[in-house]
């Protein structure tokens, strides 16, 4: 992976609670975060006394070089967000600008804590569709704006290997959003379910408590049959 390939936006804590439905229950598990990147879930839910570790393939990089990209993206991105603000929601985040500072603020939390969480093994450097954890070691796992919302840059084939793998490592595995960047239904989640279903897991679309991108409505939650 190139630096200048790599396009970091990250969310907060409370938008992971809100798009992946975790309760106060939920947040006592050990949880895995798949393609985490810059998002601020890890440092503030550990700062909570949480269990959770992030796999992304840009944690090769080191703090300064994903601060330096995490300034030139921000000025390419919250141009482009005014230009396309139409195809989101501006209910709980106001304006293009209240969004800009929420996500500037979840980035620099995360180069706060990164140095610390990658010491602690919180911040691991991997990539789908092969992680390096046991069968099952998760009670969660959430993959955040990766999965179906990028469906013309990963195929069908890597999609089916790349769930298959979550939920090899998780007791129950959450994906969200299921449309892509374009605001259509993937056409890769109903292959995957069909997949799923047929190697025994419960695969089943659930409303996400996130409103912001439109048509972003749904998550997919995965289980072992009968669970």
């Amino acid at each position: 992976m190139e630096l200048k390939n790599v396009v970091p936006w990250g969310r907060s804590f409370a938008e992971y609670q809100q798009m992946f439905c975790l309760s106060e229950t939920d947040l006592d598990k050990s949880i895995l975060g798949c393609g985490d990147g810059p998002a601020s879930f890890n440092a503030e839910l550990t700062a909570r006394g949480g269990f959770v570790v992030s796999v992304d393939p840009t944690y090769s990089f080191s703090r300064e070089q994903l601060e330096a990209r995490i300034a030139e993206v921000y000025d390419e991105i919250m141009p482009r967000m005014e230009k396309t603000k139409d195809n989101y929601i501006w209910e709980n985040i106001g304006s293009v600008q209240e969004l800009g500072r929420i996500r500037m603020s979840a980035m620099q939390q995360f180069l706060a804590d990164y140095a610390k969480g990658k010491e602690d093994g919180r911040y691991i450097e991997a990539a789908l569709p092969v992680l390096p954890f046991k069968n099952e070691q998760f009670d969660i796992e959430v993959c955040s704006h990766y999965l179906f919302l990028y469906s013309e840059q990963v195929d069908l084939r890597l999609h089916v290997a790349s769930v298959m793998e979550l939920a090899r490592v998780a007791k129950e595995v959450r994906i969200y959003p299921l449309i892509t960047l374009n605001g259509i239904a993937s056409p890769h989640l109903q292959p995957v379910v069909a997949h799923l279903s047929a190697e025994g897991f419960k695969a089943e679309l659930v409303d996400s408590q996130f409103q912001f991108q439109r048509g972003a409505e749904k998550m997919l939650v995965v289980r072992a049959g009968g669970s």
